[in-house]
């Protein structure tokens, strides 16, 4: 097996970092953090949970255990994405409702993808409806719909977005639209296949530089920037944009050998893996 590109060497670092996050603070890391409420003994099942996810990550980089281990992160980024939609039913027309569900299918529709890029490249020859191109054709549109509503959220909180530009970029109003208005350009090209390699790519690239441009100068800035409340909470939020990069960069390599221009047609037989 080789490591499906950059995305795969990403998404399993982000999520280690986000396990080790959990142990060290003794308390859960958002993939873990569905499980807090109804369990007894938080500090073990912290323990427990936060083990399971780091010993998942590291899964990830060998041939035996990549699929398997993608399938366990899964699994957390379902619970984690289930426990974000009561906001939803709640308030369904406050974006930021839809905003957390949308941060949690990050991560599943990437380990989807990873889990189907895995066993193709396994040699598996008979694909499974969650393997199949018609599967990854789904996977990619949920990542896209996604997308679309992280957009919305620069616009309707436009001036807490525009708070975390850094001081010296221009016009730090306008860019929080343009990012917006970027983030749902890509979301709606993965939604109808309108250049969705180059749709992935550029939320790809986009997140990289939330991360590298925001949360990381943070940890450097004094006095530390409101939107910055403590070190735990910047760790979580840099490895979560991490995260999201990395299943970006995930989506577009499920599209590697694919023209740049519009999605190819999903063939009759969508079981078959891509050739």
């Amino acid at each position: 097996m080789r490591i499906s590109g950059f995305g795969h060497t990403l998404f399993g670092i982000a999520v280690a970092g986000l396990a080790i996050l959990s142990l060290v603070y003794g308390n859960f890391a958002p993939l873990a953090e569905p499980f807090t409420a109804p369990l007894p003994w938080p500090g073990v099942w912290t323990f427990v949970l936060g083990a399971t996810l780091l010993a998942a990550s590291a899964g990830l980089f060998f041939a035996r255990s990549a699929s398997v281990c993608a399938m366990v992160i899964g699994l957390f980024a379902l619970a984690w994405t289930v426990t974000r939609c009561r906001p939803v039913f709640l308030n369904p027309k406050v974006v930021g409702s839809w905003d957390g569900v949308c941060e949690a299918l990050g991560p599943l529709v990437a380990t989807w993808i990873l889990y189907a890029m895995l066993r193709r490249q396994s040699g598996a020859h008979t694909a499974t409806v969650m393997t199949g191109d018609r599967a990854l054709r789904v996977a990619r549109v949920v990542f896209g719909a996604a997308c679309v509503v992280y957009g919305a959220a620069h616009f309707a909180y436009v001036k807490f977005t525009s708070s975390m530009v850094p001081t010296w970029l221009p016009d730090r109003t306008g860019l929080a639209y343009l990012t917006g208005a970027l983030h749902a350009a890509a979301g709606i090209g993965l939604l109808f296949g309108v250049l969705p390699r180059l749709a992935a790519t550029l939320e790809a690239i986009m997140m990289s530089l939330f991360g590298g441009l925001v949360w990381l100068p943070s940890f450097f800035a004094q006095p530390a920037p409101e939107w910055a409340s403590s070190a735990q909470f910047q760790w979580s939020e840099t490895l979560l944009t991490f995260l999201l990069a990395a299943s970006a960069y995930i989506v577009a390599a499920s599209l590697r050998g694919t023209p740049w221009g519009l999605a190819p047609a999903v063939p009759v037989n969508s079981a078959l893996p891509a050739k």
